[in-house]
């Protein structure tokens, strides 16, 4: 009889079965691990924007008061003109998360908050009305800065290594103007309120 001849045929097709479920295993377990990784990553590269976006958007409330307790004019116009710039730093950041498919959080940044609590103790601890109090403004207004340059530095690097490409751009445009507004601080306080300080 012919049935017979289909056992081999049979057995074949089961060990061909066999070959084909283990190399497709081993192929999602590859991309799991895979996948894994790259979410562990993605995930830290999620919370840093968090932190960065929670701490743009408390320096919105804090620069209004640093431009107010300062007394040289050209120090209200950078704190003010900062606080525009500041405004759009929020924005990209809002465009970085809906690019990545994230929805806008912010997560308190620690760090932040204590270099702006420094910042008002500053204004507490010195007259107003006075050159010291302008310098220690930038001083604090530095601190800020410096930790801008740091996180959106950081940032841009590991939106490259992650393959994200176009926000690496986007963070790195917001870094060069964090550069450009401490250069600013740099140069008010080098030509005119350090002098006027160590004269009073």
């Amino acid at each position: 009889m012919p049935t017979t001849a289909k056992k081999p045929a049979a057995k074949v097709s089961s060990k061909n079965n066999r070959q084909q479920r283990a190399t497709t295993t081993g192929q999602k377990t590859q991309k799991n691990t895979a996948e894994e990784n790259g979410g562990k990553l993605e995930e830290f590269f999620h919370g840093e924007l968090k932190d960065i976006y929670w701490a743009e958007k408390h320096l919105l409330k804090v620069l209004p008061k640093m431009s107010k307790a300062a007394t040289a004019q050209e120090l209200k116009a950078a704190f003010n003109d900062h606080l525009k710039v500041t405004e759009g730093h929020v924005k990209r950041l809002e465009e970085v998360f809906n690019a990545l498919g994230y929805k806008p959080q912010a997560k308190k940044c620690e760090a932040m908050a204590g270099i702006t609590k420094e910042g008002e103790e500053i204004i507490s601890e010195t007259e107003k009305g006075t050159s010291t109090r302008d310098v220690g403004l930038i001083f604090a207004g530095q601190k800020v800065e410096h930790y801008e340059i740091a996180t959106y530095g950081s940032l841009t690097q590991l939106a490259k290594t992650l393959g994200h490409d176009d926000v690496a751009q986007i963070l790195n445009s917001t870094l060069q103007e964090e550069k450009e507004a401490d250069e600013s601080l740099t140069g008010i306080a080098e030509n005119s309120v350090n002098q006027k300080a160590d004269q009073e």
